[in-house]
């Protein structure tokens, strides 16, 4: 089975060492399903999918999408 792409790309990059992206799983429960850790100035793609249906970032990072871009806020 394929993981057809049902969303636009995000882009993620981190501003300090540590960010964690975490996708999560569409469903009835909705579970972790894959974790990414980024240090200062590396960039992830990631694409909604099937399967996935919602994406975390803990830390500073720059997130792009096609509606925007946002910045969140620095671990604490």
């Amino acid at each position: 089975m394929e993981n057809k792409p049902t969303g636009d790309y995000v882009v993620i990059k981190a501003i300090e060492d540590g960010v964690n992206v975490i996708g999560l799983t569409r469903g009835t429960d909705t579970r972790f399903h894959h974790s990414e850790k980024l240090d200062k100035g590396e960039v992830m793609i990631a694409q909604f999918t099937e399967h996935t249906s919602a994406i975390k970032v803990r830390g500073h990072a720059k997130i792009l999408t096609s509606q925007g871009e946002i910045e969140s806020e620095p671990k604490k």
